[in-house]
This record gives C-alpha cells, sequence and structure tokens, in this order.
C-alpha cells in the first residue's frame, strides 16, 4: 500500500533548507535571549533544572528536567525565511503526542498586540538525532519573533539560519515583570499538546506577555522537598501548584501539598500562590471518589493558608475545565488535555494569574 505521506503533498517534510543562502547563528550568543533553562549559555544541552538538584530529587525528575518543555529562544530579524538546525540526545515519541510536540519546534510572531502562529518546523517521521528545517516568511520586514523547544526531547544544540546579510537584534521585550513558574505533572509538561506552543504555560505566557518556567515532570512531580526548596529560590511573579495528578496516593498528597505551600511561601511572603486541581472529574467516572478526596486536600491546604491571614493564595477547582456540551472532548485520553483543553485550563488560570498581579500592582 503506497503511503498517504507520498499521495498528499501537504504531509511531505523536506529534509533540508533547499537552495537558500543561510548563514548560522548560534543562540547562546547574543542578540538572542533564551528563557525557561538551568545555566543555557554553559550547560552542555538544554535542561530545566540544575543536575545536582535533579538528582537529589528523583531519578524520575533527572531525566525529565532534560527535557526542553517550556523552553524558548526570541530575537528580531527582517530575514525572509528563518531555518534551523537542531542536534538531540534524546529524540521523544510517543502514542500521546505528534512528532511535532515530542520533538519539534514551532515559530511565533510577537506584534503589538500579542503573539500568533506562524508555523511549525515540522520534523521528518524517521527522524534520528539530527534535522534541519526553513519557513518562509511574508516580506523582508523586521519583526521579532519566539521558537518553542520540544515538550519531550532533550535538545544538545541549535542554531538559527537567517538570509545572509539580514538584520539581527534583541526580541520585543516580555513584560517587565519576573516569571511565572509552573510546576506540575505530565499536564504543566504539555503531554498532548498538538505542537510545543500549545501547552497551556506558554499559552497564559502569550497571553499576559510573560516569560515564565515549566517546572513539569510526566509522572514525576511528587511535591519533593529538595525541589520545592530550589524553586523557592527561583524568581518569580506567581507560582502555579498543579501537580495533583503525580502524587501516588492521596495521603501523599496530604503529607506534601501544604508542606510544599510551606516552603514556596516562607521565601516568597507576598507571592501569589495559586493551587489546581486534576481536570479529569468528568471523564474517568471510576476514578472519581478518589478525585474528589485530592480536590478535599487540596481544598483544605488553601483554607489552612487563608486561616493564617495569606490573602494571596488561590483556588482553581479542576471540575470547572472541562464543562459544557464538549466535556468529553477536551482530552486526548479521557487524561491528558488536548489543544482545546489546554485552552480552557489557560483561559482560567490566566484569569486568576491576571487578578493576582492587579491586585498586588505588579502589572
Amino acid at each position: 500500500m503506497e503511503s498517504y505521506i507520498n499521495i498528499d503533498k501537504n504531509m511531505i517534510v523536506n529534509t533540508t533548507i533547499g537552495d537558500a543562502e543561510v548563514v548560522w547563528l548560534d543562540v547562546k550568543k547574543a542578540p538572542f535571549s533564551l528563557h525557561g533553562f538551568d545555566a543555557p549559555e554553559t550547560s552542555p544541552f538544554y535542561r530545566r533544572v540544575p543536575a545536582d538538584v535533579a538528582a537529589a530529587t528523583s531519578a524520575g525528575v533527572e531525566a525529565l528536567s532534560k527535557e526542553s518543555t517550556g523552553g524558548r529562544v526570541r530575537f528580531s530579524t527582517n530575514s525572509p525565511y528563518i531555518a534551523i538546525r537542531v542536534k538531540y540526545l534524546a529524540v521523544g515519541r510517543s502514542s500521546h503526542l505528534t512528532l511535532v510536540s515530542s520533538s519539534g519546534f514551532d515559530l511565533f510572531l510577537d506584534g503589538e498586540f500579542g503573539s500568533r502562529f506562524i508555523k511549525e518546523f515540522r520534523n521528518p517521521y524517521d527522524m534520528q538525532d539530527y534535522y534541519e528545517q526553513i519557513i518562509h516568511l511574508d516580506g523582508e520586514v523586521m519583526r521579532s519573533y519566539t521558537i518553542n523547544f520540544p515538550v519531550h526531547a532533550v535538545v544538545e544544540s541549535i542554531e538559527v539560519g537567517l538570509k545572509p546579510g539580514s538584520a539581527i537584534d534583541a526580541a520585543r521585550p516580555y513584560r517587565d515583570i519576573k516569571p511565572i513558574i509552573f510546576y506540575g505533572s505530565s499536564i504543566v509538561h504539555g503531554t498532548a499538546a498538538s505542537r510545543p506552543g500549545g501547552t497551556y504555560p506558554c499559552l497564559v505566557s502569550r497571553e499576559l506577555n510573560m516569560d515564565f518556567r515549566n517546572i513539569g515532570f510526566s509522572g514525576m512531580a511528587k511535591g519533593e522537598r529538595v525541589l520545592a526548596e530550589w524553586m523557592a529560590e527561583l524568581p518569580m511573579s506567581v507560582f502555579v501548584c498543579d501537580y495533583d495528578h503525580n502524587a501516588p496516593t492521596s495521603e501523599h498528597l496530604e503529607a506534601t501539598h501544604y508542606a510544599l505551600y510551606e516552603t514556596i511561601r516562607a521565601k516568597n511572603p507576598d507571592l501569589p500562590y495559586i493551587m489546581v486541581t486534576r481536570p479529569d472529574y468528568w471523564t474517568l467516572p471510576r476514578d472519581r471518589e478518589s478525585i474528589l478526596r485530592r480536590r478535599d486536600i487540596i481544598m483544605r491546604s488553601y483554607l489552612r493558608a487563608r486561616e493564617t491571614g495569606d490573602k494571596n493564595v488561590y483556588f482553581i477547582d479542576g471540575l470547572s475545565f472541562n464543562v459544557g456540551h464538549h466535556q468529553y472532548d477536551l482530552s486526548m485520553d479521557s487524561v491528558h488535555p488536548n489543544d482545546s483543553g489546554f485552552i480552557r485550563m489557560a483561559d482560567t488560570i490566566g484569569t486568576v494569574i491576571r487578578h493576582a498581579l492587579e491586585r498586588t500592582r505588579e502589572v
């Protein structure tokens, strides 16, 4: 049987950049700016958590912290095309994800009226540890761009290719405010988004024009103290706590959830702190009793914090994300949100973040 890839020209992926003349630039050098990584200028690959902290947390966190989800490179150029040349230490492939999401990149235009998706840097299905791809743009106009890194891959290096002689400058800046920290499970990590820029932390960042760090670990976010102590020292304007799914039992969640809040709060007394519960109550009827029990634990954390006088702590009920006529169509597998599910989450969480920051007058 002939492959659909050979029938539909839209499915064909060119494995080279063709005849375009390209000058290759190292994104670790100015005027490029890198976001969402730990010491990217000196690390041998793009990791999200320092090696010693990750290793001290768990073997799972040590492995997953090497994945580049939430990472970005930003810059401005008037080149009529943008190419990338990428080397990997590990290429993620999963039935939950498109290859573009797990191991590809996507390009956004950052303008006066917000950011919008331009195109994905589509990778060949049989890619091993390297690919290059090019996106042709509309004219030679100075514009600002963001390239989002893969959700489930370990990126060793990336270069950006531009037309020779093109101008290159710093990106349009994020709002002058500290980053948002998102901590949590595979849902924070971004599993099941169709492309890297579709995860809910990315969506919130674009909506608010704010920098962020994705500290999500698929199956491995368990509220460990060593990681909490490291996160507490990060510069941040908001902390989003969304690891309900990964606590192995409700007892574990109860033992760690408020303790995590206390660790973050001790170093950040005025920080907006947002507690989120899991979103899959409606799609997992067999687990509803457990989901409600865990939801109650998180609600108790919230109320306990409020009872101590904390007026800058917030509770978001995951039951509210997937409601309405299409509530059963917002996930890939009844657990992981699809693109529509992530948009629902981003709308709610982004609204709470905006409200919290307006209250603290940091925006």
